[in-house]
């Protein structure tokens, strides 16, 4: 067991649903060792998320400051190293990053998952799992510390002043709100336009208030722009005009958030939102809404049928499909599917 003088290192960098997997481990570690010091070596992005999560001294490092970026994060750290390093990161980067920390354990991922020499810059692994959640690996990284993640629990230390501004967003007239975060990092993950147009107007005419997030990108202003020409209803705005710490608040305010794999896919289960999840190119039982898959829209097997030649079941566990074209095998009548069965089982 780790004692108070000897500190746990967390290394995880991005991208923002990955970074939310790792607080259920934090509250986990937490949980055991209250007295334990933790450190997360973080990207930019996730460190504006997570700021003020209790307990935790964040590092951040940006990934363009190369070298002499590693160079300075190993002086800001603690001289004495740490009882051990939580290396969550396989990207060559990150492993090489971890060089610069000092840890007498080095935990890193099992050999199936390891890639860019991960396994050069670890000195153990966790357990090699095939088939499981993205965040039930992360989760895993407690265990050769002799810890078990039995409960995902979050808490994003979202504060109040966050909640006040989305509360400001739009009057609660009792409308179930559907919020459409329409891009993803990973381009060939996005849907189509008119297609978010043609389910947002459906739900505009069942009652619903649609409400446009996402962030300041060119990319995501021109997707909310098109979604918004192609509407024949009313929608509210919001790409934009939100921070990274009032996002979570945004999205705790819908009803249903309906996006491809994503970063605010992973921020909305985190904060209770249920997921109108749309896959193509990734398999949901590996990175779809953690807590309830129910409303996602699966074309992952069709995906890699047409593309790859081979059933999903086939593929590596993890394996990406991202084609050109690849999101264009997810019709309209599938996501309104999706969304009829929330509507079924929650406002039937």
């Amino acid at each position: 067991m780790p004692s108070a003088s000897s500190p746990l290192c967390l290394l995880r960098l991005s991208a923002l649903g990955d970074v939310t997997h790792v607080v259920p481990l934090v509250r986990t570690l937490q949980q055991a060792w209250p007295q334990v010091e933790l450190h997360w070596v973080i990207d930019k992005a996730g460190h504006r998320l997570l700021d003020g999560l209790p307990g935790v001294v964040f590092h951040p490092y940006d990934k363009r400051s190369g070298l002499a970026g590693m160079r300075a994060l190993r002086r800001e750290l603690p001289g004495s190293g740490f009882a051990a390093l939580l290396q969550m990161q396989v990207a060559f980067r990150a492993n090489v990053l971890s060089a610069f920390i000092r840890a007498e354990r080095r935990i890193g991922y099992d050999r199936t998952r390891s890639k860019d020499l991960h396994g050069l810059f670890i000195n153990e692994r966790i357990p090699d799992r095939s088939g499981i959640h993205v965040l039930d690996a992360i989760g895993s990284f407690c265990e050769p510390l002799g810890l078990k993640q039995t409960s995902v629990s979050w808490d994003l230390a979202t504060p109040a002043d966050a909640h006040a501004w989305a509360r400001a967003q739009w009057d609660d007239d009792g409308r179930p709100v559907l919020m459409i975060s329409p891009c993803s990092s990973h381009a060939r993950r996005n849907w189509y336009p008119e297609r978010y147009a043609a389910v947002a107007d459906h739900a505009s005419r069942k009652g619903w208030r649609v409400v446009l997030c996402g962030g300041r990108s060119e990319l995501e202003r021109n997707t909310a722009d098109a979604i918004l020409a192609a509407m024949q209803q009313p929608a509210l705005d919001l790409v934009g005009k939100d921070t990274l710490k009032q996002l979570p608040a945004l999205l705790a305010r819908a009803t249903l958030l309906m996006t491809p794999d994503s970063g605010p896919m992973h921020i909305a289960n985190a904060v209770g939102t249920k997921v109108l999840g749309l896959h193509a190119a990734s398999n949901p039982e590996r990175s779809g809404p953690y807590s309830d898959r129910r409303y996602c829209v699966d074309r992952y097997d069709e995906a890699a049928r047409k593309f790859l030649g081979k059933p999903a079941s086939e593929l590596k566990w993890g394996a990406k499909v991202e084609f050109d074209g690849v999101m264009a095998l997810i019709p309209v009548d599938d996501a309104i599917a999706a969304f009829e069965r929330y509507v079924s089982d929650h406002h039937g």
